[in-house]
């Protein structure tokens, strides 16, 4: 255990070329040619550092995904983190992978290359080091998280069930903290039909879907309870043609966050159940729960309060853990096991022009992951 980081320390330089590597293969979310070009890359660099053996999973509409298996034995270790991003094709014309002082630039550095370079460098440092971990690791890269892992989902609960472990290499809060706790994510599409006249001269005879939206969303932020952190999120809207014209239609974009299962039941079925305010309007509403809470369960706990004493006895540097609003794919894989989540990257910035991560400290969290898959048991 004593060497792994100082293996990873001596390692910067590699695990920066393929950071490198990795940044510069775009790999916007619906952009299915880039994305299989960076597949092909890490099934690559998957065998190449960790030995082991990779399959080449075919997706539509978005890049295939590379199943990795690592080491052998009957129990498995599920890690999974995500290779597309957020920004479109052209983005690194404008925004370069470079390096100023200790941090990486370049779009999804932080979100989430960083984490994928630290995740193949621990296994890398296993096998280096003949440390042996008595479980597999299977390592799953997708490439649709970002628009809510709607392919990969199935894959993603199938091993998460498998194993009996999760860990999920998305980027670190604040101070390096771990996620131990995310939100459930809700989304709705509202739809509401009017009647149309000239506001002027026929104004009574018109039904406006403008003002029913107005009164839905009134309604709609009304279920936000932040005390047991639930919130309702009316994200964007548009209806209406010009302003002499009462409006005929109007449509609206929900996000729903929920801490708990319970909140889920006592929420959604308010949104499903929207009824018009003005009865001579029409309301259309669709959607649900795309990911579950990922609840701090005292198994999620255990496995946190692991990683914080090797963090300390190893690294030298206390491990804090946070709760977010924000998904992933631990909220899948905590369904059925386990998770740490946040094991990525230190950095700041993500899905935005300044994202960047701590250059310094990547082998450090590489190391980070290499001890948590040591001492699983």
């Amino acid at each position: 255990m004593d060497r792994i980081y100082d293996a990873l320390k001596r390692q910067r330089k590699e695990m920066l070329e393929v950071l490198k590597v990795l940044v510069e293969h775009e790999s916007p979310s619906h952009n299915k040619a880039l994305g299989d070009v960076l597949a092909g890359k890490l099934a690559e660099f998957f065998e190449e550092l960790t030995g082991g053996r990779t399959k080449r999973i075919p997706v539509e509409g978005y890049g295939d995904f590379i199943r990795g298996e690592f080491g052998d034995g009957e129990e498995q270790i599920f890690v999974v983190g995500h290779y597309d991003t957020v920004f479109p094709e052209g983005t690194l014309r404008e925004r370069p992978f470079r390096v100023e002082g200790n941090k990486g630039y370049g779009p999804g550095i932080f979100d989430m290359k960083g984490g994928l370079t630290a995740g193949l460098f621990a296994l890398k440092t296993l096998k280096d080091l003949h440390i042996p971990l008595g479980k597999k690791v299977v390592f799953l890269f997708n490439s649709d998280e970002e628009p809510g892992s709607l392919k990969s989902r199935p894959i993603i609960e199938e091993e998460a069930a498998k194993s009996k472990y999760a860990l999920v290499l998305e980027p670190a809060g604040p101070g390096g903290s771990i996620k131990t706790m995310r939100k459930g994510v809700g989304r709705f599409t509202l739809d509401i039909g009017g009647k149309a006249v000239h506001s002027g001269a026929d104004f009574t005879s018109g039904v406006s879907a403008v003002n029913e939206l107005a009164r839905q969303i009134l309604f709609l932020s009304g279920l936000t309870d932040l005390e047991k952190g639930t919130t309702v999120n009316v994200g964007r809207v548009e209806g209406g043609t010009v302003s002499n014209v009462v409006a005929e239609w109007a449509h609206a974009e929900i996000d729903l966050r929920i801490a708990t299962e319970e909140e889920g039941d006592r929420v959604i079925p308010q949104i499903l159940g929207l009824k018009p305010c003005d009865p001579k309007a029409r309301v259309e509403i669709t959607g649900g729960l795309n990911r579950p809470p990922y609840r701090r369960t005292k198994d999620v706990e255990a496995l946190y309060l692991m990683a914080k004493d090797l963090a300390a006895k190893y690294l030298d540097f206390d491990l804090p853990e946070i709760s977010t609003g924000g998904a992933s794919d631990g909220n899948f894989t905590a369904l059925h096991v386990p998770t740490l989540d946040g094991l990525g990257a230190y950095g700041e910035g993500s899905h935005s022009a300044s994202e960047n991560i701590d250059i310094d400290r990547l082998p450090e969290r590489s190391a980070l992951i290499a001890l948590v898959l040591a001492n699983l048991k």
